[in-house]
C-alpha cells in the first residue's frame, strides 16, 4: 500500500480553480489579491499565495460569490503549505456555501479528506471521501486514499465489500480489475478466512497479471482447496515449472520421481535435465543420488518406448476406456500428438470413465501440443469441469498456453 503521503499531490486542488479567470460578482480589490495568489501557487510559493488569500479575506463587505472564490484559494494554499486546519476550515466553508459545481464539489471532498487523514481523524477522513465519491469524484488518488484508511480502522469485511465491489465492476463492464485492488480483496478475504474468495483473487492476479508470485500463491492456496485431489499434484509442479516456481534441487527430485510414478519417464528426463542445467542438481554432496535418479529415468524411458504398443494395444481389448486415456496420455508425454489424441479420444468414446473429467482434461492439453489442434485444445480447456480441482487446473494450464503465445 501506498504511504498516505503520495496522495498529497493529487489530493491538492491547484491554482486552477480559478480557471484564469474570476467569476462575475468578483470585486477587482478581491480578485486582485486573489489573482496574485493563484500566479504564487503555480509558482510553487505556497505560503506567500496563502498570505495574499488573507489579505483578500480581510476585506470588508464580501459577497457569497467572493467568499467561495476567497475559501478555494485559501484552502489549496493552506494545504500545500501543510497547514491543514486551515485548509479544513477554507474548504468546508466552500461546500457549505451551496454555489460549488458537481465537479469541484468532488475535487475539493477529496481534499478535505486528504486533510483529514492527515491528522489521523479517520471517521471525518471517510465522510469527505464517501461525499467526493458520492458527488462523482472517481481518482486513483481517492481510491488509494480509501484504502489506506480502511486498512487503518482494521474493519476488513468493509475492506473485502468495497474492493469487491469496485473488481464486480470492472470485470461487468470487460475491463482489468486493478491490481491494487485484487490485492487488497486477495489479503481482506485471508484474513477474514475467506478461502473462496482469497482463490478467486488469486486467481484474477494471474490471469489479469501473471507475476510468479502471484502464481506461486494461488498454487499453493488450490493444493489447500478443500477437496483438492492428490492425483493433480503433478499437474501442480506443471505448472509451477513453466512459471519458472522450480528452482531447488528437492523441488527437480520430487517432480522427476512422481512424473516416473505416473508413468511419464520421458517427463520426467526433461525434468531432470532441467535440473542438471540450472545447477540444481548434479553437484554437491547428493550428486550421485542425482546420478542415480537420472540413470533410473534413463532405464524406464527405454522399457515404456518398448512397451508401448503392446500397452496401446491391451488398453484396446479392454471394455472400459480408462486404459486407452492412461496410454494416449504417456504418449503425448512423449511428444506424439496424434497418437495421443486418437487413443484418448477412443477411450473417451468406448465409455465407463472413472474421472471423465480427468479424461477431457488430457485430450485437451494433447490436443493443445498440436499446432493445428492447439485451439481447440485451449477452448476445451475452459469447459473443463471438476469440484477435484480439476477444472482450476485446466484454466490455469490455459492462461500458460496463452501466455507461451
Amino acid at each position: 500500500m501506498h504511504s498516505i503521503r503520495s496522495l498529497a499531490a493529487a489530493a491538492l486542488l491547484s491554482a486552477s480553480l480559478l480557471g484564469g479567470a474570476f467569476a462575475q460578482g468578483i470585486r477587482p480589490e478581491v480578485g486582485k489579491p486573489l489573482q496574485q495568489a493563484s500566479d504564487l501557487l503555480k509558482a510553487g510559493k505556497a505560503r506567500e499565495a496563502l498570505a495574499k488569500a488573507r489579505e483578500a479575506d480581510a476585506i470588508g463587505g464580501k459577497n457569497p460569490a467572493e467568499q467561495v472564490m476567497i475559501d478555494r484559494m485559501k484552502g489549496a494554499a493552506a494545504q500545500r503549505t501543510g497547514d491543514n486546519a486551515t485548509a479544513i476550515a477554507a474548504f468546508e466553508s466552500a461546500m457549505a456555501s451551496g454555489r460549488l459545481a458537481a465537479g469541484e464539489q468532488a475535487q475539493i471532498a477529496e481534499s478535505l479528506a486528504y486533510a483529514y487523514s492527515q491528522q489521523k481523524n479517520w471517521g471525518k477522513t471517510t465522510e469527505w471521501a464517501n461525499r467526493a465519491r458520492a458527488a462523482g469524484g472517481n481518482s486513483a488518488s481517492l481510491h488509494q486514499l480509501i484504502a489506506y484508511v480502511q486498512s487503518q480502522s482494521g474493519d476488513y469485511s468493509l475492506i473485502f465489500k468495497e474492493v469487491q465491489a469496485q473488481v464486480n465492476a470492472a470485470e461487468a463492464a470487460g475491463r482489468r480489475p486493478g491490481e491494487d485492488d485484487l490485492l487488497r480483496m486477495a489479503d481482506a478475504a485471508r484474513r477474514l478466512g475467506n478461502n473462496g474468495a482469497y482463490s478467486h483473487a488469486l486467481n484474477s492476479l494471474v490471469l489479469n497479471y501473471a507475476k510468479k508470485d502471484y502464481w506461486n500463491a494461488h498454487l499453493a492456496s488450490l493444493q489447500r482447496k478443500p477437496g483438492f485431489a492428490d492425483r493433480l499434484g503433478l499437474d501442480v509442479m506443471r505448472l509451477k515449472l513453466a512459471n519458472g516456481l522450480i528452482t531447488k534441487t528437492d523441488d527437480f527430485m520430487e517432480m522427476a520421481q512422481l512424473a516416473l510414478l505416473a508413468g511419464f519417464p520421458v517427463e520426467a528426463r526433461g525434468i531432470v535435465e532441467k535440473g542438471y542445467a540450472a545447477g540444481a542438481l548434479g553437484a554437491g554432496e547428493q550428486a550421485e543420488r542425482h546420478k542415480r535418479l537420472k540413470d533410473l529415468v534413463l532405464k524406464q524411458q527405454a522399457d515404456s518406448a518398448a512397451g508401448m504398443a503392446q500397452a496401446a494395444s491391451d488398453a484396446a481389448a479392454q471394455k472400459e476406456g480408462n486404459e486407452l486415456v492412461k496410454v494416449g496420455t504417456v504418449y503425448a508425454s512423449m511428444g506424439q500428438t496424434d497418437k495421443a489424441v486418437e487413443l484418448i479420444e477412443k477411450g473417451i468414446a468406448k465409455g465407463n470413465l472413472k474421472r471423465p473429467d480427468d479424461a477431457k482434461l488430457r485430450l485437451a492439453l494433447a490436443l493443445a501440443q498440436g499446432a493445428k489442434t492447439r485451439a481447440k485444445g485451449l477452448q476445451m480447456l475452459r469447459s473443463v469441469t471438476g469440484a477435484d480441482g480439476t477444472a482450476d487446473v485446466a484454466r490455469l494450464y490455459a492462461v500458460v498456453l496463452q501466455q507461451q503465445g
